[in-house]
């Protein structure tokens, strides 16, 4: 395949097959992966990350669905990555969302990939962030990042995104004290979903008080009510997520969100490639002889790294 003629430029013009391939290059580590984010770096950075995150149940594809449309029809095209850490085979990361979102999947305006870990070079966080770029070199306006829940797979991958939007619904009861020790810190707003169910109220006033405890200064999450099923409280939730893009512009906050992505990055990449050529100069044979001793307790396992890098 010709790189420029047969990916990158049918890439550049948004076409959604060659989108869905140049992502799996990057997934499978393609030969021709790092010369193509080579050559789309220089024109990155237009796009809008939304990610949308919580636990199971919670509605976060109808919500993602029904943001995806309030954009559509803005004009702005959409790229959505539905992301499932629990889901190793082939492709089938969160296939009911899928089912749920195909009314929008046949716009062309709208790209949607499920992300699953299957394997990905360099886990699951790299796979989103790659695949936010190229959407990002495909020209999508806004790209919404889906998470199944609240673990730290999700917290890795909300990392990639500008602003984090964490989903909760009355009666979720203990599950909101899990939230609060996983993903609290890296949300920008919460939005209770299901708003019509009886206990909105007391989860406002539980996450009101969480903030109080837990929330750095700055921008001050604020507590949303939608009803994503019917479209309630979407335009204000579309208003605060830009409120808050117009904040991190403000106050630095794209351009240090952007350094602290490329440090994660570069040093994920850095440690790959060290533990690659480090396995390829010591050989099998020597690496299952150092892994059995460490098993039979003949050597602890700092001493055994330390003696395979030629340490003292």
């Amino acid at each position: 395949m010709s790189l420029t003629a047969d990916l990158l430029e049918p890439l550049r013009r948004g076409e959604h097959r060659a989108l869905g391939r140049a992502i799996s290059w990057m997934e499978n580590g393609h030969a021709g992966a790092r010369d193509l984010m080579a050559r789309v770096w220089p024109h990155l950075g237009g796009a809008v990350v939304v990610g949308i995150t919580g636990s199971p149940g919670a509605g976060k594809s109808t919500l993602t669905d029904q943001l995806a449309r309030t954009l559509r029809a803005e004009g702005q095209k959409v790229g959505i990555l539905a992301v499932d850490p629990t889901s190793p085979f082939s492709g089938g990361a969160i296939l009911g969302d899928r089912i749920r979102m195909q009314r929008i999947a046949a716009d062309p305006g709208i790209f949607i990939r499920s992300m699953a870990t299957r394997g990905a070079l360099g886990g699951l966080a790299r796979a989103t962030q790659d695949a936010i770029d190229l959407l990002d070199a495909a020209g999508f306006d806004t790209v919404i990042v889906e998470t199944v829940g609240v673990g730290q797979d999700e917290v890795d991958v909300v990392a990639c995104v500008q602003t984090c939007c964490v989903v909760l619904v009355p009666g979720m009861g203990d599950e909101i004290q899990a939230i609060k020790a996983g993903i609290m810190e890296v949300a920008d707003l919460f939005v209770i979903n299901k708003a019509d169910r009886d206990g909105a109220d007391q989860v406002e006033r539980e996450v009101e008080a969480m903030k109080s405890l837990a929330m750095p200064e700055g921008w001050d999450p604020p507590v949303l009510r939608t009803v994503a099923q019917v479209g309630t409280g979407l335009p204000e939730l579309l208003a605060r997520i830009r409120e808050h893009g117009r904040w991190l512009r403000s106050h630095g906050g794209l351009a240090h969100k952007a350094r602290e992505r490329a440090r994660l990055r570069f040093e994920s990449l850095l440690a790959e490639a060290a533990v690659r050529r480090v396995k390829a100069q010591a050989g099998p044979e020597r690496l299952d002889s150092l892994i059995q001793g460490i098993a039979d307790h003949l050597v602890d396992p700092y001493t055994a790294v330390g003696g395979l890098l030629g340490e003292a």
